[in-house]
């Protein structure tokens, strides 16, 4: 499984999807925890839905399971914590979940996977940990 990580903010349509079709995405896996808004533009739910499997013919997952919790999250956008300190308490919420595992187990199938974040040039987002701690477990799995 090819990863990757691609924000939904600071972007336009057309950006966003053809970086998806350069990377060939057959799965767009949307962590964000808060993806139903106005905010979110053309990557609100329904819309990206209908446009990944529209534009790219691929599928599209939103997955809770792998965001943050919502205390963290408010944590670290309020900056009352550090960006070493918000991947190690997602990092950490993810192995308590077994997360990592199950990320493989639902998504390892396809050829390539794009993970929608929230970064910003400001900020950065919880996906970048997530493709470290899953592209990691990968390694692992295939040293002898």
């Amino acid at each position: 499984m090819k990863l990757n990580v691609i924000s939904a903010y600071e972007t336009s349509a057309q950006a966003f999807f053809e970086q998806l079709e350069a990377w060939h995405v057959d799965m767009v896996v949307d962590i964000r925890l808060h993806n139903t808004n106005q905010l979110s533009g053309f990557t609100k739910l329904h819309d990206i839905e209908y446009f990944t499997h529209r534009i790219l013919n691929a599928n599209y997952a939103h997955d809770v399971e792998f965001s943050p919790a919502a205390t963290t999250l408010a944590k670290y956008l309020d900056h009352k914590m550090t960006w070493e300190e918000y991947f190690a308490e997602y990092a950490q919420e993810m192995k308590e979940r077994n997360a990592i595992a199950e990320f493989i187990e639902r998504y390892g199938a396809y050829d390539s996977v794009a993970i929608i974040g929230t970064a910003t040039k400001k900020r950065r987002s919880h996906a970048e940990v997530l493709h470290k701690l899953v592209q990691d477990a990968i390694a692992q799995k295939e040293q002898p």
